[in-house]
């Protein structure tokens, strides 16, 4: 499914006569400035035609003249989403929600700025409210299904995504996403309902061979997900994320020579994902070749400022070296990013014991405690586990 930014015509104002939308246009004279709706037809046509810096000098002259049309503002956050501008997009979209807040999509879009940049968690909110308000619409259910999923809510991401099933059943992202839910579940008939057809659609081609070979690594099964890798990197041997998927299986395996060099053969591919840099880093971390790792780290993040994983790897390889300061800088980085997340907690307590700074590490120990507590998880690695990138389920439309 391609996931498509909305734009709002929602309270705008009301056309009068018989007026055609305007074209691209320039020119902006004192009549259109005193005319809302001409000035807002002008700003859509604009932004039809992807001129982004027409549309958004027209909907700022809008906003100027008539601040009160929540449309100028639900656009004008369109116009900074399409440009990958998500913190503009966020402010402008939430004044919109706060002037509009029954407009479904604004709201649609807000959890669309978050789903971007990779925060499921802040996307939930927003979806959840779309599908309570619209819940036959197929858009905002499979995104929220998609959330769930990848925060591993996983039984609510298989109620989510089965009402879809007569829309979606012929889509093998949808397919591989419901079969994963439902069989970490432990609903076994969806879990065979899904991946059954799955197989029926999907059997033999490059893609299909991808997403089994994801399914055996969610299920621990490394040999059985490198058999189907390579078969899908045989029949395609430039599809996006198979030497990832295939570098995570012998990483799993701790094959660190045969990971790296599946790694390196997707950063040929795809040079611009953080994700191969950050597991390269990892390798380089548990060989002890921390100046390479640390390369690795801040490449990955300057692709990803976000990637919570190499800032909390490079706090490691900081305190290795016993360069407490700078490792306190990257975990609080870290904490930023992920403030729930007792390992990053624990570590900033060990930082901070190491400082002198004890009345702080007995909080951040206390909190770690009730972290646990609170999530009733498992001892954590020392490697910050964030769940592997699905990309392809991501997809989406301009």
């Amino acid at each position: 499914m391609l996931f498509i930014i909305a734009t709002v015509v929602l309270l705008a104002p009301r056309p009068q006569g018989n007026a055609a939308p305007q074209s691209q246009t320039k020119e902006r004279t004192p009549t259109a400035a005193a005319d809302p709706q001409r000035l807002f037809q002008q700003g859509e046509a604009e932004l039809k035609v992807g001129n982004l810096d027409g549309a958004e000098h027209t909907f700022r002259e809008l906003i100027r003249t008539h601040p009160e049309l929540v449309g100028a503002y639900a656009n004008l956050g369109v116009v900074y989403m399409r440009r990958q501008q998500w913190g503009q997009a966020l402010e402008t979209l939430q004044k919109a929600e706060k002037m509009a807040p029954g407009v479904a999509g604004i709201r649609l879009n807000i959890g669309l700025a978050y789903f971007r940049q990779h925060d499921f968690q802040a996307a939930l909110s927003p979806f959840e409210s779309v599908v309570q308000d619209t819940p036959s619409a197929a858009q905002p259910r499979y995104l929220l299904g998609l959330c769930y999923f990848f925060t591993e809510r996983y039984y609510d991401a298989a109620n989510m995504l089965e009402p879809l099933w007569e829309q979606q059943s012929s889509e093998l992202n949808y397919l591989y996403v419901l079969g994963i839910s439902a069989g970490k579940a432990k609903n076994v008939d969806l879990e065979q309902k899904a991946l059954s057809r799955l197989v029926e659609i999907g059997s033999h081609s490059p893609e299909f061979y991808l997403l089994m070979g994801k399914a055996h690594i969610n299920r621990e099964e490394y040999d059985q997900a490198i058999s189907e890798l390579q078969a899908a990197a045989k029949a395609s041997p430039k599809l996006p994320f198979v030497h990832f998927n295939l570098g995570v299986a012998y990483l799993k395996k701790q094959d660190f020579e045969r990971a790296k060099a599946e790694f390196a053969e997707d950063v040929s591919i795809e040079p611009d994902v953080a994700y191969n840099f950050d597991q390269l880093g990892y390798i380089s971390y548990l060989q002890e070749q921390d100046e390479e790792a640390k390369a690795y780290y801040l490449k990955a993040l300057k692709l990803d400022p976000k990637l919570t994983s190499s800032r909390y790897q490079l706090a490691k390889i900081y305190q290795r070296q016993g360069k407490y300061p700078d490792a306190l800088r990257e975990i609080e980085a870290a904490e930023k990013l992920d403030p729930t997340s007792h390992a990053i907690h624990y570590l900033r307590g060990q930082l901070l014991q190491k400082l002198g700074r004890k009345e702080e590490a007995r909080a951040e120990m206390a909190t770690v405690s009730r972290l646990m507590k609170a999530q009733h998880v498992k001892e954590q690695e020392q490697l910050y586990s964030v769940p592997l990138p699905h990309p392809e389920l991501t997809q989406t439309s301009q």
